[in-house]
Parts: C-alpha cells; structure tokens; sequence
C-alpha cells in the first residue's frame, strides 16, 4: 500500500488511499477570466495548463484514470466565437503537452462522439492516441463532445439492435452487458468506474457528466475555479477521499 504525505498548515497528511480513477467536472474557465476582466476564452486557455499540472501529479501519485470533462454535447449551444476556440484547445495543448505527457509515461484516450469533432481537432486527437497508445502509466481520458444520456442511448440501441438480429436474448442483458456497451469499455475493466469525481467552481450536479459510471463514485466539490486548481487542491481532493466509507449499498 502506497502511502503519501504532504503538509497542511503545518501539519502532515497521509494518503492511504489512492482513487485508481478520478473523473474532474473542469468548471469555472468563464468566471476565472470575467474575474480578471478577460475575454472567457483565455479562462479556457488557462484551463489548459492547469490540466497539465493535474495530470502529471495524478500520475505521480498512483492514479491509473483520469477522466476530465473537455467538452459535452450541450456545449454547442455556446457562441460560436467561443466554441471554435474550445475546439482549437485540444490541438494546442495535445501538439504542445503530449511530449511531456509521453515522457511521463501517460497515455491518452477519449469518449465521446468524435465524428462530430471538426477536422483538425479529430486529427491533434488521433495523433495523440497515437503517440502514446503504448504508454503503460496513467490514462488521460478526454471526455470530448460526450454526454452521459447520448452513451447510454447509443448503447440501448446497440442492444436492441441485437436482439432484433437475433444474436441476443433479452434476459441475457444484465449491468456488465450494459457497461460492455458503453463508451468507457476501452478502459481497463478494474477502472471503467470513477472512484472519485471532483467539480471545480461550487457547482453541485453532475451535468451528464458519466451517470452510469458515477453510481457509486465519491463526489468532492470545491468553490476553486478550475485555471486556480492545482496539485495542492488534488491532493486536498484525494485526502477528503481518503476519509470517506465507501459501502457501495452494504453496511
């Protein structure tokens, strides 16, 4: 058992327990820039590098998932201006961070529905996948143009779509049938549900973010804007974790 300590206030914490995969609802991009009298795109700009940040010390300390809301389905109804410079974000920061990323042995990936994504961002996508499809350490999974509802359709669907085919039985589809169906089956199976999710900004929902996965996730808000989040706040997160009593429905 891994075993991390680090200083508050002067005092020591031990992390005991590692969340082998966290999910981050990234929020407040738009305010931490309206704070700073700044356009909202260069909150998103600024989101970027605190990703960065997060990412390596998630690698360093053990987690093995880390799955961050990039972009959801709704996000398109955002103006224009504003959603082409979300889109160009993944090309900068996978053409600029990946190089580090691979030397930290990370390993990207993503859900959501790609075909969707404009061309240039598919393709900065695609070459990050690429670049570190054989990277053994944590996994960068970028939750792009997803929406929880979307997957879970897509995967009835599916379902429905072979049973009417006549190569399933309704009474053969259970929870693992389902969860084989969903866009995190390319995960490793041990890790395809979030043990921790963190929301930036002082929201309290989950906004279609994983629902499926996040049954039995531990939730862990913070009113700290996501460009302010950093390795510190990770660790604070990991640490109210480790003081939490998962049950998962027993006693």
């Amino acid at each position: 058992m891994a075993v991390f300590k680090f200083k508050k206030k002067q005092e020591t914490q031990i992390l005991e327990k590692i969340p082998k995969h966290i999910g981050i609802i990234m929020d407040g991009n738009g305010r931490w820039a309206k704070k700073r009298l700044q356009p909202r795109v260069m909150g998103h700009k600024a989101g970027m590098d605190a990703l960065q940040r997060v990412t390596i010390k998630a690698s360093e300390l053990g987690v093995k998932v880390l799955t961050v809301y990039a972009f959801s389905t709704e996000n398109w109804s955002r103006p224009a201006d504003e959603v082409k410079f979300i889109m160009n974000l993944p090309v900068e920061f996978f053409d600029k961070y990946v190089p580090e990323l691979h030397k930290n042995n990370v390993r990207v990936q993503v859900i959501g529905d790609t075909s969707k994504l404009p061309q240039a961002t598919f393709e900065a996508m695609e070459r990050a996948c690429t670049k570190t499809q054989h990277n053994s350490g944590l996994i960068l999974n970028f939750a792009l143009n997803y929406g929880g509802r979307a997957e879970i359709t897509t995967a009835v669907k599916a379902l429905a779509q072979e049973v009417k085919d006549g190569h399933l039985q309704p009474e053969a589809i259970d929870e693992d049938l389902i969860a084989r169906h969903l866009m995190t089956k390319a995960l490793p199976y041990l890790y395809r549900d979030p043990d921790l999710i963190i929301r930036t900004s002082g929201e309290l929902r989950l906004s279609n973010f994983l629902p499926w996965q996040a049954a039995y996730s531990e939730f862990y808000f913070t009113k700290v804007l996501w460009p302010d989040f950093n390795e510190d706040e990770l660790v604070k997160a990991i640490a109210e974790f480790n003081h939490r009593q998962r049950r998962f429905g027993g006693v």
